[in-house]
This record gives C-alpha cells, sequence and structure tokens, in this order.
C-alpha cells in the first residue's frame, strides 16, 4: 500500500477513514508465517516497503470466534500437549513459547481488579510523556454485541518496535526508577487474566514521523488453529510528514497475512473499521480492547457493567461477613468493604498522589481520588528508619490513627504503597470477629505489625520509637 495525502495542519487527521478495503488472498492456514513472539523481536516480520494492492482485505465471519472455554480457572487445558521448545533459526537458539502459557501466566492475578490495575499502571507511567487521561469503560464487540472493556490513554504511545517488546515477553523499556512496571510482563498477565483476546492499537509520533501499530494477543485463535507457539498478528503503518505518503511497513506477503489474521480473529471485519479505531487516539496514545471477557465459575461475567452505570462491579459483589446488627452498615459501607467488589472506589485509593493535571475516568465520569490517610483521627506520623546490614536503606513516613468510626467499626489494618501505588489494601495482620475489641487501636496495630515482623527476622531494629499517646 502506498497513497499520497496532502494536508495542511494537522498529520493525524489524514489517517481517518482513509483505508479502501482489500480482498482477502490469504487463509487461516498461513498462520503459522505470522509474527511470533518467540522469536527476536528484530526480525518478527521482514523489513521492507513493498507496496500492496489496493484490493480489499477483509473477513466475512458476522460472528466473533469465542475461546473453547469461557470460565478463566477452566480455559487453561489445551489439546496439544506439546510445551515450549527452541528451534535454530539463522544460527541463533529461539524458544517457543507455548499458548497454554498465556493462561498460566495470568493465573498470577486472582482479583480481576488487580489486573485492570495493572494496565492502568502503564498508563499512569506515561504522566512523564504528558499523559493527560486514562479512560476505563465498556465497548461493545461490533461481530456480536458482547461486553469488551477499553483502556485509553493519552501518553507518548508505541512505535512498531515497542509494539513488539510490548507484545513479547520480558522486554521492557522503563528505565525510571520511579515507574511502576519494570519487567516486561504486565500486560500479558492483565489482558489475559480479563479475557481470552485482547487487540492493541497505538498512535506514536517522532520527528514529524507518525506510525501507527495494531497487535492481536488471541488465546481463542491459538487454542482453535492448535497452534503449538504464541503467534501475534501485528500491522504497522507510516505517515511520512514530510511527504505526505501513507505506507504499509514490513513487506507485501507479511502484511497481507498479518492483515487477514487481524480481520478474522478481532471484532473488526475490515481494515476501514480497524483503522478507524484511530479516530479518538489523537497525535499520540494508546487503546486497548479486551473481548470474550472471561466468566466466573458460575457460569456469569466476571466483570458487572449492568448493576451500576458509572461503575464497573465484581458479579455477585462481596459475600456479608457480617451479622445482622449495628455494625452491619457501617462495615458494609466502609471503603476497606467497598473497594473489593466496585472499581470505582478501588481507583480512588489505588495511587497515593496523582497530578491534578491528569484523571482517570471510569465510564465516563472522573474518579475522584481519595486519600485514606484523610479518615484517620488522633493521627501520628512515625519516621521508620529500615536498616540492613548497619546501613540506613531509607526512611518512611508512616500515618497511623483511629478510623473515625471507631469504635463502633472494627475494620484495621495497613494499606501500603509502593512507588505511588497500592499493593497490599488494608493489610491484616491478625483476623478477629467484628464483635472483638481487639485490633480497633492504633497501638494493637503497632505491636501485631512489630511482633509479626521480628517472628518473621526481617527487622534490624524496633519498627516505632515511641508509644502512642491517643489523646
Amino acid at each position: 500500500m502506498q497513497q499520497k495525502y496532502y494536508y495542511k495542519d494537522d498529520p493525524a487527521e489524514h489517517w481517518k477513514s482513509k483505508s479502501q478495503p482489500r480482498k482477502q488472498d490469504s487463509e487461516e492456514k498461513k498462520s503459522s508465517n505470522a509474527l511470533s513472539t518467540g522469536q527476536s523481536s528484530n526480525s518478527v516480520l521482514e523489513q521492507g516497503q513493498s507496496p500492496v494492492d489496493d484490493t480489499g482485505i477483509s473477513s466475512s465471519s458476522a460472528i466473533c470466534p469465542a475461546p473453547l472455554c469461557r470460565q478463566f480457572w477452566k480455559a487453561g487445558n489445551y489439546e496439544d500437549r506439546l510445551g515450549s521448545k527452541a528451534t535454530l533459526q539463522n544460527g541463533k537458539n529461539f524458544l517457543h513459547v507455548h499458548p497454554m502459557f498465556l493462561h498460566s501466566n495470568a493465573t498470577s492475578h486472582k482479583w480481576a481488579f488487580g489486573a485492570i490495575a495493572e494496565l492502568l499502571d502503564n498508563a499512569i507511567d506515561e504522566i512523564q510523556n504528558g499523559a493527560a487521561f486514562v479512560i476505563v469503560d465498556k465497548i461493545s464487540n461490533p461481530r456480536d454485541g458482547t461486553p469488551a472493556l477499553l483502556i485509553q490513554d493519552d501518553g507518548g504511545g508505541m512505535d512498531p518496535e515497542a509494539m513488539r517488546r510490548c507484545m513479547s515477553f520480558g522486554f521492557s523499556d522503563k528505565k525510571s526508577k520511579s515507574v511502576i512496571g519494570q519487567y516486561g510482563n504486565g500486560f500479558k498477565t492483565s489482558s489475559m487474566r480479563l479475557g481470552a483476546d485482547v487487540i492493541v492499537f497505538s498512535r506514536h509520533l517522532n520527528d514529524r514521523t507518525l506510525t501507527q501499530s495494531i497487535g492481536l494477543l488471541s488465546y481463542t485463535f491459538l487454542t482453535r488453529t492448535g497452534h503449538d507457539r504464541i503467534v501475534v498478528p501485528m500491522v504497522d503503518y507510516e505517515l511520512n510528514t514530510s511527504t505526505g505518503t501513507v505506507n504499509a511497513l514490513h513487506g507485501r506477503d507479511h502484511f497481507t497475512l498479518n492483515l487477514s489474521l487481524l480481520l478474522q480473529w478481532s471484532p473488526y471485519s475490515s481494515e476501514t473499521e480497524l483503522l478507524k479505531q484511530f479516530d479518538d487516539i489523537g497525535h499520540h496514545g494508546t487503546k486497548i480492547i479486551i473481548y470474550n471477557l472471561w466468566f466466573s465459575d458460575g457460569g456469569n461475567m466476571e466483570l458487572d457493567f449492568d448493576s451500576d452505570p458509572e461503575d464497573i462491579r465484581i458479579a455477585g459483589d462481596v459475600i456479608n461477613k457480617f451479622d445482622p446488627g449495628a455494625f452491619r452498615q457501617l462495615h458494609e459501607q466502609h471503603i476497606a468493604n467497598r473497594f473489593h467488589y466496585s472499581l470505582r472506589v478501588y481507583l480512588s485509593i489505588l495511587y497515593l498522589r496523582i497530578p491534578e493535571s491528569f484523571s482517570i475516568k471510569l465510564r465516563g465520569k472522573a474518579v475522584e481520588h481519595h486519600n485514606i490517610a484523610n479518615d484517620l483521627k488522633y493521627p501520628e506520623f512515625i519516621l521508620y528508619r529500615p536498616q540492613s546490614a548497619g546501613c540506613l536503606e531509607g526512611t518512611v513516613i508512616t500515618t497511623i490513627g483511629f478510623l473515625k468510626d471507631a469504635p463502633h467499626i472494627s475494620i484495621h489494618g495497613f494499606n501500603v504503597y509502593h512507588k505511588n501505588r497500592l499493593i497490599l489494601p488494608f493489610w491484616q495482620v491478625v483476623s478477629y470477629s467484628y464483635r472483638d475489641s481487639r485490633g480497633r487501636g492504633v497501638e494493637f496495630w503497632k505491636q501485631i505489625l512489630l511482633s509479626q515482623l521480628i517472628a518473621n527476622k526481617t527487622l534490624r531494629e524496633p519498627l516505632f520509637s515511641k508509644s502512642l499517646k491517643l489523646g
């Protein structure tokens, strides 16, 4: 494909609805030549500028294929029975990762909201690149009308090479010590935990060159076609702002094959529909669409989009663990209980600080940030100075106090943040019934945490050097 467009001011506008449909000339059986994450990130798709003809490629299927099993914790049964294996290509060894790894890798997330948070971390890391928002919303799969999860940000986006690293295992471009994600695995674990399939659209602007990349990570495709390695169809486009030309990258054969797989297994049946997904991205940003969302063991969709039009909930909410009585309403309405099943509540406490210039938009409404420390009365601020082998590792200011509803509420615990991100919400170092008065005092939290850490031999000095005087 080599088409010429002329523009005046906004090169991004010239991506909108410019593509002509193409005819499908490749079948599913050719998919073994498609991009595989087991190959080198630099040679996954052959580089080249071979033009592609203007005859259209489209998918005639009106229904988006579904995975063989829709229940996440039962979807790991794979009939191929082949494990990962190494092959020799161009004198180098490459590891072919079996599709079973996509599912087993995703089981690291027991909780669906934890997987969503992992995807939001990538958007938060883009604040340093000028990101101003991240959107979390429900959309409909255009093929069958089923719900899909949208996560979109206006960060720097990914060029074709960065997209390949994102879709591969163990690559990470994040070098800053302040970023949350660093190991190159979070996108795969989180997206596959939420749904069987994910398609990613990313636009990147660099030196007046605008690139667009589309990648598909599909457990459905791999299981239904019986692949013994992970294959990731991808297509890339480039708009040269100095010449006004739009090019499909990496050569005709690879482009045509990958595009045909995208149109067959993604929610979009034509190239025009695919490219239309960039219309609301702007000059740079990334859009993630997770579809064929998982069901719970009870047969219901795990994410509940219907109970609250401004929220996403865990289907079935949380079973009430408290007996009817005076404390019941306080417990049910407290944030320590609601974050388990309300994504809006969880996102409100997920980050310790968020710049005023950045917003998290859940289902069209901004999430209001909530500082848990503001819920305390009689607060005290304690400087924790951990040491290792006699060397000071750092200093942390710890805020401790009573909940404002104490002693009429027995919720207690520590909220631990790492790199601005909540990693342990309401961590209870010991569990008592709600009628037990123990656990309602700050002094108790201090003593239990201290004794537990000393028992585990993780402290080399006392955690708190003074007792708390609570007025």
